[in-house]
């Protein structure tokens, strides 16, 4: 079984990654882990820089993931892209590792609990998803194969 997995580095992308594992061991899986770097609008100097941090970091987070596959006794490979995340996940999907299935980890902001705070996260988060979208919800309406999305803990 071939499973790619979305994969920044994240907690939420860790725990995904061992979710996943832990889901699927006895079907001997192939993970596609795939980060990916987005590219900086404007080319100034200073978001070079950060735009090579973030290439960078993401390659040391790949690398640890890795490990953990290897760890595990789980093959695994990466992948590493630049552009608009959602759309890269799913041309690598669809033109590159043509999986079985597409895992990604649900975006989570942590509020404190209270009332004022969930209502306004939850404000913050339907505006965001009318505005921008989400790359889950992005891929849900676009990819061809079963999407597994995983909910933070």
């Amino acid at each position: 079984m071939k499973i790619m997995i979305a994969y920044d580095g994240s907690r939420n992308a860790r725990l995904a990654l061992v979710q996943t594992i832990t889901m699927f061991r006895d079907l001997k899986p192939q993970l596609t882990l795939v980060a990916v770097a987005e590219n900086p609008r404007d080319i100034t100097s200073g978001n070079e820089e950060l735009f090579q941090q973030e290439v960078d970091e993401l390659k040391q987070h790949l690398e640890e993931a890795l490990a953990v596959c290897r760890q595990e006794e789980i093959a695994g490979e990466t992948m590493l892209l630049e552009g608009d995340a959602r759309k890269m996940l799913l041309y690598a999907a669809e033109k590159k590792v043509h999986p079985d299935m597409l895992v990604i980890a649900r975006h989570s902001h942590e509020p404190d609990g209270g009332f004022i705070a969930r209502s306004l996260t939850y404000f913050v988060d339907e505006l965001d998803y009318m505005t921008f979208g989400s790359v889950s919800s992005f891929l849900a309406r676009r990819i061809q194969c079963p999407l597994l999305i995983l909910p933070s803990r």
